[in-house]
């Protein structure tokens, strides 16, 4: 069973950083690709970034530029630096992990992180 589970999120003041971290279960080369997504209170779930198994990466209008999202395999962690945070960019993150078997796509995600950006 794949397990994800999120942390760093906080409390921030607008225009400063955080770094959330995606620690996977068991070997992040398994997957095929992993992301971030986030939904802000009373939106649905939106997409935020993806790194695919050979280190491509793509970013929602939103956060590119601001948001990198990298990974290591030797910790099987995913990472989201978040740069230049705004009050926009409140919500609760989630890891995503894709891996597909036979060619079924297989989703797994993580519990979420609490992000608020406040003065």
């Amino acid at each position: 069973q794949v397990q994800l589970v999120e942390s760093g999120g906080g409390l921030v003041q607008p225009g400063g950083s955080l770094r959330l971290s995606c620690g996977a279960s068991g070997s992040i080369f398994s997957f095929n690709g992993m992301g971030w997504y986030r939904q802000a209170p009373g939106k649905q779930r939106e997409w935020v970034a993806r790194i695919t198994s050979g280190g491509s990466t793509n970013y929602a209008d939103s956060v590119k530029g601001r948001f990198t999202i990298s990974r290591d395999n030797a910790k099987n962690t995913v990472y989201l630096q978040m740069n230049s945070l705004n009050p926009e960019d409140t919500a609760v993150y989630y890891c995503n992990a894709i891996q597909v078997t036979l060619g079924v796509p297989y989703n797994y995600w993580g519990q979420g992180t609490q992000v608020t950006v406040s003065s």
